[in-house]
């Protein structure tokens, strides 16, 4: 596999145009089954494994559990925010500084399971009683000076959840783990 592949198992996120009523619905479905999927990826891993990065210069497998809990409580509160205020100006942070704290590189990580699928489940609850003029609704990033919608961002939150998944599935297939 080649590092773009090792960066990118899935290719990289396009927002689309639109997106169907149907097409939410399977983003929800898969939403929820994420913590499942994750938690079966890292199963019986020793600690050598759960600290072994995907790609080199990358995060071990622990950083990626606690980075997907830290980058959903973040996405959740965000859905939020933009469902009670006027397109917010979201609080961007530094995901790598985030990776590099001691509870994301030696903390075990059955605690961020937990925590996603806890919030997996309020977080489908909740995106299962919007509306498609609530999916419409934005906040605004500074970072990328764009407003996302939440039916984007929606969309944004499978891909990065299977992209990461996948850099575990993938580096467990690559070191004969499974």
């Amino acid at each position: 596999m080649t590092t773009s592949n090792l960066s990118y198992p899935i290719g990289e996120y396009k927002p689309r145009e639109s997106v169907s009523k149907e097409q939410k619905v399977k983003w929800i479905q898969a939403l929820e089954e994420v913590p499942a999927k994750l938690k079966q990826a890292v199963e019986g891993m020793t600690d050598s494994q759960l600290d072994t990065p995907y790609r080199d210069g990358g995060w071990t497998v622990r950083q990626v559990v606690h980075h997907l809990a830290d980058s959903h409580m973040n996405s959740y509160i965000r859905f939020k925010l933009c469902l009670t205020e006027e397109t917010p100006a979201i609080r961007p942070y530094d995901e790598k500084a985030w990776s590099e704290l001691k509870d994301s590189k030696t903390a075990d990580p059955s605690g961020s399971l937990a925590l996603l699928q806890a919030l997996h489940g309020r977080w489908t609850a909740l995106l299962r009683t919007l509306t498609d003029k609530q999916f419409q609704r934005g906040f605004y990033h500074p970072d990328s000076k764009e407003i996302i919608t939440l039916e984007n961002a929606l969309g944004l939150y499978v891909w990065h959840s299977h992209h990461h998944l996948a850099h575990i599935t993938e580096l467990t297939k690559r070191m004969g783990w499974s």
